[in-house]
Parts: structure tokens; sequence; C-alpha cells
């Protein structure tokens, strides 16, 4: 069932990454067929100010999958509800103060990203600042959103809102060079006003009742946004070192190369961040699901989730690469159409950015994996060096010795670099081989149960129902429990087993999945259910009378504690039964 999940979870984000890159693939697209090198220039100034955007965004979302990840991890419903409600209502003020100031200060802002203080450049990078920064709320709205879209399993919906963003700003920057003749001003424009397309769709969702978190304004807490800036900064601090990396970068390119090279690395940086939509969708499931088992103390579940990410990330690296590399004169041609040196840098820069793919989605997946798990200063010096440190002196030694051409190493060295010291950093702390026995996960010795401490079984019918029961009363009498205790933990499979596959696997046509989880712990033992028939609470769902109805009665008047969530398609149920709760004690 992980491995379902996961499959699900990457096709969703990196569909949703992907549609996200291809509003700004199509921005640049039409900047250098309509407007020109100049204003593909002016983009490249402007672009760490489009990323500090993305930051805030970045830095909300990425404390959501934290600290959410973890209330959804203990089935908290009312910590999830303030985590939504809090960062919609931070990400709302931060995103209009956002906007406010870059509309009064855009002159200044183009100054200071190197556009000179007048003439055409600095006309055009004032312009789009202005035009982009309207759509701070909704760029930064829509990535907050996202990971409650798939907390909630809505990937439909999130793909559907991509989508009308991307056909969006196809039409407006259309619309722009055909009608309106707004320049750069108008590009920047197009682009904001296709994020609240998105936003439109999703809004939807998130008024209806059926949507599974709850905004209140009672629910909003300092000490909650606190908390999920905190979660969120490891995330935030590698796009802050992205926006510091392409301002210098600029910087060394414009020294080594000109406007030229700053127009080639336009489509460069364009180009690789539509490519790296599988770095984004690896991460963003490494960081999701790391938090959600490290809260269920799941060790299997963290095993499974950061070897799948590595393999799939080799794959997919090598798939994009390849295209990039096979493909790259024809794609640079859509925004440089004019041969000459521009179009050559470019060229040759992306063949060599798509050797960097590999180990940046390897770097992706250990990196948040780590965030989720807890090893937040790791992944901010990672974070640093990858984004910011190991680039940017690529780039300065290599131009040093071959010029511009030598500075498009950044990305492969830089990533190259960062996979390297992460190995290095692994065997300095665990004394092992960073890939055995899953040593680069860093856990605690004593994380989770030992194996033999824990019972793991699928169930998919009901005679694997009675098998499962079976085997958890042996494990109960096995590790020392009396007959009642073990009857009682038989007896909750049996009927939270059961009234799943009668009443929730019933529903639809579809195959479905149960696994059942039994830990013993010090104090209690606890049962984790998990499902992915849709959403179904056999808690709740009680038979008003019968067998079915005594049965469940029964677990939930001696259970210590027992919690149901509904998150990424998935329904998880967690009963806890103490020692206390045994009548013979």
């Amino acid at each position: 069932m992980i491995r379902k999940l996961i499959k699900q979870m990457l096709s969703a984000q990196v569909s949703s990454a992907l549609a996200v890159s291809l509003c700004l693939l199509v921005d640049n697209i039409m900047i250098g067929r309509f407007l020109g090198e100049q204003a593909m220039a002016a983009y490249s100034l402007a672009n760490p100010l489009l990323l500090s955007i993305g930051a805030v965004g970045t830095l909300l979302s990425a404390g959501v999958q934290v600290v959410c990840g973890k209330s959804l991890g203990f089935g908290s419903r009312e910590d999830t509800d303030a985590g939504y409600s809090s960062a919609v209502s931070a990400a709302a003020a931060v995103s209009l103060l956002f906007t406010a100031a870059v509309l009064l200060f855009a002159p200044f802002l183009a100054r200071a990203m190197g556009a000179g203080t007048g003439g055409e450049l600095f006309d055009m990078t004032r312009g789009y600042l202005r035009g982009f920064c309207v759509g701070a709320p909704g760029c930064i709205g829509a990535l907050v959103l996202i990971p409650f879209l798939q907390m909630a399993g809505q990937s439909v919906l999130l793909i559907a809102a991509v989508l009308a963003m991307t056909f969006a700003d196809i039409a407006l920057d259309l619309l722009n060079v055909t009608v309106f003749h707004a320049g750069m001003f108008g590009m920047g424009l197009a682009s904001a006003l296709s994020y609240y397309a998105a936003m439109a769709v999703v809004g939807f969702y998130f008024l209806s009742k059926r949507c599974v978190f709850r905004f209140s304004l009672r629910l909003i807490s300092r000490r909650k946004i606190a908390e999920l800036l905190c979660g969120g900064i490891p995330a935030g601090f590698n796009m802050a070192s992205a926006v510091i990396a392409v301002f210098l970068l600029n910087r060394v390119l414009r020294s080594t190369g000109g406007s030229y090279a700053l127009a080639a690395f336009a489509a460069i940086t364009t180009l690789g961040n539509t490519a790296n939509c599988i770095t984004t969708g690896i991460g963003g499931v490494s960081l999701t699901l790391s938090g959600i088992f490290l809260h269920e103390e799941d060790y299997t579940g963290l095993r499974i989730l950061l070897r799948l990410l590595c393999r799939y990330g080799v794959i997919l690296g090598i798939g994009m690469g390849a295209l990039l590399g096979v493909f790259a004169p024809v794609l640079v041609s859509l925004f440089i159409p004019e041969a000459g040196e521009a179009q050559r840098a470019a060229v040759l820069g992306l063949r060599l950015f798509a050797a960097g793919m590999i180990p940046c989605c390897i770097n992706n997946a250990v990196k948040n994996a780590w965030q989720g798990t807890g090893r937040v200063s790791l992944t901010v010096l990672i974070s640093l060096l990858e984004g910011t440190v190991f680039p940017v002196a690529a780039a300065f030694a290599f131009s040093r010795f071959m010029g511009t051409d030598g500075a498009w190493l950044y990305f492969p060295a830089g990533e190259s670099m960062t996979l390297l010291f992460i190995g290095i950093l692994t065997a300095a702390l665990t004394r092992a081989a960073p890939w055995r026995n899953d040593a680069v996960l860093l856990l605690k010795e004593d994380f989770g149960v030992s194996s033999d401490r824990l019972l793991e079984m699928d169930i998919r019918s009901m005679s694997d129902v009675t098998d499962a029961a079976e085997r958890a009363e042996q494990f109960c009498r096995a590790h020392g429990q009396n007959a009642k205790i073990s009857n009682h933990i038989a007896l909750c499979i049996e009927e939270m087993a059961a009234n799943t596959i009668k009443h929730g696997f019933t529903r639809d046509r579809k195959h479905h999945d149960l696994s059942v989880r039994l830990l013993q712990k010090e104090d209690d033992l606890v049962l984790r259910f998990r499902d992915d028939c849709g959403a179904f609470d056999p808690v709740s769902y009680i038979p008003r009378d019968g067998k079915d109805a005594l049965g469940i009665r029964l677990v939930l008047a001696f259970a210590q504690d027992v919690r149901y969530t509904y998150a990424l398609n998935l329904n998880n149920l967690c009963i806890r039964i103490g020692k206390e709760k045994d009548p013979a004690t």
C-alpha cells in the first residue's frame, strides 16, 4: 500500500509542479519571440525577486507539510485545522504586504537587481516586477493550499487547478503581445492573473462542505504560525539560497558575457525549472510522508519511502536528462530563435544542466526526509551548500579558466558536490556506509520498536481477517500478555477489519487493501489500521443492531484511545489498549 501511495503522490506532485513551471515556460517563450533578447535579460535580472515570492510560499507550504503531517500522524483533527487556519491567514497577510512593497519600491529593486538606473533594460525589469507582484497573493496562496489538497486526496482537483492556470497564462500572454502590447508589464500581469485562475478552481473545494479542513478564526494563533514558520525554515532557506545563487550567477555571467549570457541563463533556468518538476515532486512526497511515518514510528515505511524515491529519482533523472541533452537545440530555439552566441551558450548550458538531474533527485529525497524526521539543522546546512555555496563556487571557479562556458557547470558540479557531502556526513555521523541499512536516514537507535515487538499484516478478504486475528492473539501471548488482553486485540482486528471490508470495500468495484500494524510498547499495545477505500470511519459507522454493533461497542469500551483521520486518500485508525484496561489487573 505504501508503494501505491508513493506512486500516486509522486505522479500528482510532478504533474502539478510541471504545470506550474509551464506558466513560466510560456512567459519566457513569448518574451523571447515577441520582445527580444533584451527582454530575456530583463527577466533574468527580475528572477531573484520572483523566486523570493516563491520562497515565502514554499516556507509556509513546507511548514504545513511538517506541522500538519505531524498532527495527522497523531490523529489530531483540531490541531490540523489550527494549522490550516493559521497557514491561510499568514499567507494572506504576508502576500499583501509583499505586493505593496514591490509596487512602491519597484525602481529601487530593479536597480538593485543590476538593471542600471535607466534605459530599456531598466524599464523592462521594473515593468515585469510591477506586473508579476500583483499575483503574489495568488502565487503564495496556491503554494500553501497544495499540501492540503494532497492531504485531502484531491489530486484530480490539484491537476485541474494548475491546468486552468496554464491555459489562462497562455491566453493572457497572447492577448498581451497581439492586442494590448503592454510589454514586460503585461507579461508579468498575465502570470499574476493566471495564479488567481488556479485559486478560483480550488476555492470551490475549500469553501464547500466537502472540505475535510475547517477554517476558524478561533484556531488562528501566533504559536501555530510560529510553528509553521519553524517547520518551513529549511525549505524557505533552500529557496532563499536559490534567490542568492541566481543573483550572484547573474553577476558572474554579466561580467563574463554581458546581455547574451543573461539571455542564455534565462532560457536555461526556465527549462531547468520545468525539468526539475521531478525533483520538486520527489522532495514534496519525501517531506510529507516522512513526517507522517516518523510520528507513527513506522521504520519500515521510512525505509521503503527513501529507497523508492531514490530509485524513481535515478530513473526519472536519466529520462529527463536524455530529453534535455538530445532536444537542447530545439528547446532553446523556442526562447532564442536567432542563431548566435546566446543560442549557442544556452544549448551548451542546458546540456550541462542535464548532467545534474540524477544527483539532484537523490539530494531532494534525502534532504526532505531529514527535514520530515526532525533533522532541521542538517537540512538547512544542505540547503545552503546545494543552493548557494557549491553552485556559485563552481561557476566562479570554472569561469576563471573557461569563461562563460565554464559557468554553466554550476548545476551538475553543485549537485554532485552536495551528494558527495551527504555521503561523507552520513558516514561520519553513523560510522556506516550511507546506503547500508538505510544509515542515510540518520534515525536514532531507539526509533520505533524492534522487529520482535512488531507485527504487520495485509488483509484483503474476510478469510484474511480471521487469520490476522489469530496471528495477533498468538503474538500477544508470546509477548507476555494475558488471555483477556490477547482476546481484546484479536477482537479489535476482527470487528474493525470486518467492518471496513463489509461497508468500505464494497462501496465501489475497485480493488482495495487494508494493512494492520500491531506494536507492543512499554505501557500499552497500539493497533493501526490503514486502508484505501475512500473516506470511511469504521468507528463512526456502527450498525444499529446485531453482532457487528455489539462487537464494535466492546472495542470502544476497552480501548484507551481511538483516533481516526482521513489523509492522502487513506483511512487511518489508531487504537491504544493499555494494561490498565485489563479487568484482571
